[in-house]
């Protein structure tokens, strides 16, 4: 008879604004895949789930401290713990998270020696590439979103709302996976009520330019694109992350009303060398806490030993974009990971997969930590 198959989900301590807890019916299809399911106790509180949902939806489901969550043999949750968390691992366990492997190369070496095994949740990916388990358009819209929230609040006169303004002007650097979800979230102001009601006012709409990585080394052209924008918007997946994308002594080409806004996951990191940075040098990484930031705030003077920041504007980041609507992102997340949890749990975890087998098999096989080889 096979072994039970034992799964953690625990709750993300990162910061208050972190709400984000798998619902109540995935829950429940974990365990009717045959999962013995430990929540840590609270969970779901956040997004105003009780323990009675998750008993309804999982009759099986057991409530357990920090330490038994993290001892069963599989874990599961969104974002990568602290290590302090991942401490409470028993040898031998699975993490599912979103490791990303080829950027966080401390990750992957600090795992394999504590003997951990993982499932890097965006290195779940099809034959082709594509990523299976994402919410590249959750990123966009929400980024976007706030974006123009910010700017409805510092558009000069005649005001965001007046038919008689130019039409808005969104510069994109970067027109990959994130990217194309920027596109059809600038047109509507990543609020469709808000696009209605503009459309209602007769203001005129958002003007999208798209910028290739390879322009932004030309300053000439850059200084003229910048000039008249109103939201700056950093969707690139840098090739060399120690390179910045926009400098920051470019920013005072842009209108003291520009926002910036960056949909990058990567923060800055001064403790390697050389150092990773932002692609717009020198703004602040922001959190659910707070993620927006004002030219005067005191997160500019924290962004490393020697932060390049004497040229300011408003940001909009956020290391979870997704998480601003916490609901909405589990559904996706849950919906996305049904196939994945099914095949795993079906072969009585990964000892039974087969990375030549079928789909989902293979998407696994091609996530796990011990197959990872760049």
């Amino acid at each position: 008879m096979p072994s039970l198959f034992t799964i953690g989900l625990p709750q993300m301590h990162h910061e208050a604004g972190e709400r984000r807890a798998f619902l109540p019916s995935f829950v429940g299809r974990l365990e009717r895949l045959g999962a013995q399911v430990t929540l840590e106790t609270g969970y779901g509180a956040g997004m105003g789930y009780r323990a009675g949902d998750y008993r309804r939806a999982a009759p099986g489901v057991r409530f357990a401290g920090l330490d038994e969550v993290y001892g069963q043999d599989y874990l599961l949750v969104v974002r990568y713990p602290s290590d302090a968390e991942i401490d409470l691992m028993r040898p031998g366990g699975c993490l599912i998270t979103m490791c990303h492997y080829p950027t966080r190369p401390e990750r992957v070496a600090d795992l394999r020696r504590r003997g951990l095994e993982a499932i890097s949740l965006d290195s779940i990916k099809d034959d082709v590439g594509r990523r299976l388990i994402e919410n590249l358009r959750s990123v966009a819209w929400n980024g976007v979103e706030v974006a123009f929230q910010v700017l409805s609040e510092s558009y000069p006169a005649p005001g965001f709302l007046s038919p008689q303004r130019p039409p808005i002007k969104l510069t994109l650097i970067g027109a990959g996976a994130v990217g194309s979800q920027v596109m059809g979230a600038a047109i509507r102001y990543g609020d469709e009520a808000l696009r209605r009601r503009m459309v209602e006012l007769g203001a005129p709409g958002v003007q999208v330019t798209a910028v290739d990585y390879d322009l932004t080394g030309h300053h000439a052209a850059m200084r003229q694109i910048l000039a008249t924008t109103d939201i700056l918007v950093d969707a690139t997946q840098r090739p060399d992350p120690s390179q910045v994308v926009i400098p920051n002594d470019w920013l005072a080409y842009l209108p003291q009303h520009a926002v910036l806004v960056d949909l990058s996951v990567d923060p800055s990191d001064y403790t390697v060398d050389p150092p990773k940075v932002k692609g717009i040098e020198g703004i602040p990484q922001g959190n659910l806490d707070q993620y927006i930031f004002l030219p005067d705030d005191p997160a500019w003077n924290q962004g490393g030993p020697h932060p390049a920041a004497q040229q300011r504007r408003t940001v909009v980041s956020c290391y979870s974009w997704p998480g601003l609507h916490p609901k909405a992102c589990m559904e996706v997340y849950g919906h996305q990971l049904r196939p994945i949890m099914r095949a795993l749990i079906g072969h009585g975890g990964l000892g039974g997969i087969d990375p030549h087998g079928r789909f989902f098999e293979r998407a696994i096989a091609r996530a796990q930590l011990s197959r990872w080889t760049s």
